[in-house]
């Protein structure tokens, strides 16, 4: 079984090098997709021993995570890691992600299975409940994390999912593996909420995910 992390970094020069370093001990290769930093997140993540793929601007979460899936498929992984480059994932939890992606093709570690949800802000855990709930009822599963960004997938499953939207990747492609019948678990994973940066979850970004959800639900159920 090989297997490979995807890191997405935008200027994340300060944690990425512990996450790498956490992360490179329970898989084979660690791969940083530097999405367009200004930093020196790109130096950071090779001392630390990562091979970075570099983009030369910013095309947000969506976007670096393709290229790291990419990456994988063209290299024949198993299994991809998929671990944010802030620190919010514990690498530790990493072979519990894999024990379970043994009888899956998509394993989300869920904070809604445990307490760190309730240190996340009201809008944000309004907003992973409106997405949440929106495709447990088109997709027909029983989720209740569809936004969480600490995933491994299997390449062979992955490769039919790869998503076009880079606003909401992860419940389109979530939606998509569920439309096509793919085995998708959840796991109690611990995710302490980040002390710096911004959320992507606002009141303004919660008026739009009506207009948002639909253009992802047609992406999946009509052009797929």
């Amino acid at each position: 079984m090989r297997t490979v992390a995807v890191i997405p970094a935008y200027n994340e020069s300060s944690t990425i090098g512990s996450v790498i370093d956490g992360t490179s001990r329970y898989v084979d290769e660690v791969v940083v997709v530097d999405d367009g930093s200004s930093d020196d997140t790109a130096a950071v993540a090779r001392k630390h021993g990562a091979h970075v793929v570099t983009h030369v601007f910013n095309t947000g979460v969506g976007g670096a995570v393709r290229t790291g899936y990419q990456y994988a498929i063209r290299h024949d992984y198993d299994f991809v890691v998929q671990v944010d480059a802030d620190g919010q994932h514990d690498p530790a939890k990493i072979p519990t992600l894999l024990d379970h992606a043994e009888d899956a093709d998509m394993v989300i570690g869920s904070r809604y299975l445990n307490e760190s949800i309730e240190d996340y802000p009201l809008i944000r855990r309004l907003g992973i409940t409106f997405f949440t709930t929106v495709v447990r009822k088109l997709g027909g599963i029983d989720i209740t994390d569809v936004t969480s960004g600490f995933r491994v997938y299997r390449v062979s499953a992955l490769q039919d999912i790869l998503h076009r939207s880079d606003n909401h990747w992860a419940v389109e492609q979530t939606l998509d593996a569920a439309q096509r019948g793919q085995r998708i678990e959840e796991v109690s994973i611990e995710m302490p909420i980040r002390d710096e940066g911004e959320s992507q979850f606002s009141l303004d970004t919660l008026v739009l995910y009506p207009l948002r959800m639909t253009d992802t639900v047609f992406r999946v159920l009509l052009f797929r």
